[in-house]
């Protein structure tokens, strides 16, 4: 996501926008609002430490305190993960043909050190405009906002077409992990079965002034995968050096990948975000990815724009080496050498292709590629529908005039890449719109605006209305 921002933000740096405005004092809403959202950040939802189950519960008893009954209220765990669960909310519609809406959300969070942040990690500071704490992004914003939105509508008697779901899930952000939303996209595909799935992702930018400059609607993302490269050797003493020697075969297979360039692909999603942003490019970037896009095999053009990382980030699959292991005395010829390679690869291409791709550019026997872990099966983004991206893009327009509109292809991952390949396409649409430094997500004191965070929680709260009443 934050590729996508800082790149978006550099296209459309000079767009005039609004101030990002917002009452001083906030709303007697907006003050309930913070007390659930305080609960969710305070609660510690790390693999480490934490409990997602734990904070589904909590989820579940506001929702239950709002009158949803048990019926319309699933706790789930699996047997060898009883902190990893989640809870699935159902909100019925007046017609029982047309099919649901699914909001999601991920509970758990990355690992936070006491010692390394200015704050306690797991305590909702707010200071200087802003909530600070692990998740207040990163996603109990989006997870909290969901929540409050059903209490909003049970308590105002609000009654949809549709019915509206909510699937809040763990296991996001740790590969390998147990993941809430593959769980139930296998076993419990019924209980979340619906139209279409609005997930974190998207976003906008504000630009150093406080102002926003651009507002994202994700439609599609990258596969995450990792791969192992693996020399083994006999080994020997050091004094008798040999040729067939473990790091170099190793450190000839990582130059021939740094050497290869993945081949330049479009989709419908990235074809239509730069037909929207190639004129706010430097002339020489916009000429060139208008040439790629008429020509994906145009070289000059394309040694152009590959020098602007943000762009080469969603033109292609992308593979890097990101860990080294070798060796295992200083007197010893290795007896093996490893590393890892992290590809992004471009929506419908296969993990598999990949394994075969890098196996033929290194050429070489003697070093096996494997897959790792895989965290999802690969699948085509969603369709630019303008049934579910018009309504968003028009309440956003409303909400924020003036403020340009993007669609946007993640080079990241979030958990939509368990529900599109089932059927149940899935959006990043949030109405949040954070700095350009990614607002400390994944790394130190996480923080999130406060303004931001209730125009999200206004934006979210009325289009749930709209789409809730979607007629078909």
């Amino acid at each position: 996501m934050f590729k996508t921002l800082a790149l978006t933000g550099a296209l459309l740096a000079g767009a005039a926008a609004p101030a990002f405005a917002q009452d001083a004092a906030p709303r007697p809403d907006q003050v309930a609002y913070r007390a659930l959202y305080k609960e969710l950040v305070e609660t510690n939802t790390t693999l480490s430490a934490g409990s997602c189950t734990l904070a589904a519960e909590r989820m579940a008893a506001h929702l239950k305190a709002a009158g949803f009954p048990d019926s319309d209220l699933t706790i789930f765990t699996a047997p060898d993960h009883p902190k990893e669960g989640g809870l699935v909310a159902v909100y019925p519609g007046k017609d029982p043909k047309a099919k649901a809406v699914l909001m999601l959300a991920h509970l758990d969070v990355v690992e936070a050190k006491r010692e390394d942040w200015t704050r306690d990690p797991f305590t909702l500071i707010e200071e200087n405009g802003n909530f600070y704490a692990r998740g207040v992004a990163d996603d109990k914003a989006m997870a909290s906002i969901w929540v409050d939105t059903l209490v909003r509508y049970k308590t105002e008697g609000f009654k949809p077409r549709r019915t509206l779901k909510l699937a809040l899930t763990c296991g996001e952000e740790t590969n390998g992990a147990f993941n809430g939303a593959e769980y139930l996209s296998k076993n419990k595909r019924d209980l979340i079965d619906a139209a279409f799935a609005v997930n974190e992702g998207g976003g906008g930018l504000l630009g150093p002034d406080g102002k926003p400059v651009f507002l994202g609607i994700q439609v599609g993302e990258k596969l995450s995968q990792n791969y192992t490269l693996e020399v083994t050797n006999p080994g020997g003493h050091s004094s008798r050096p040999l040729p067939d020697n473990a790091i170099y075969h190793l450190a000839h297979a990582l130059v021939a990948i740094e050497g290869y360039h993945f081949p330049v692909e479009f989709n419908d999603t990235t074809r239509d975000f730069f037909t929207r942003t190639a004129a706010a490019l430097p002339a020489d970037q916009g000429a060139a990815i208008k040439a790629l896009m008429a020509d994906p095999k145009d070289a000059a053009a394309r040694a152009i724009v590959e020098r602007n990382p943000d762009i080469n980030s969603i033109l292609h699959t992308n593979c890097v080496a990101t860990l080294l292991d070798a060796g295992h005395a200083t007197n010893a010829l290795p007896q093996r050498a490893k590393a890892n390679i992290n590809c992004r690869v471009f929506p419908g291409t296969t993990a598999e292709q990949v394994r075969l791709t890098l196996t033929d550019v290194i050429a070489d026997p003697k070093v096996k590629v494997s897959i790792r872990e895989t965290r999802n099966v690969p699948s085509a983004p969603p369709p630019l529908d303008p049934k579910i991206l018009g309504p968003a893009e028009k309440l956003a327009s409303e909400m924020w005039p003036g403020v340009p509109l993007v669609r946007t292809m993640s080079a990241g991952a979030t958990d939509g890449a368990f529900l599109t390949p089932v059927g149940i396409p899935t959006y990043g649409i949030s109405g949040d719109f954070g700095d350009a430094d990614g607002d400390g997500v994944h790394g130190l004191n996480e923080r999130i605006s406060v303004k931001s965070l209730y125009g999200s929680r206004d934006y979210l709260y009325k289009l749930m209305k709209i789409y809730g009443n979607l007629p078909g």
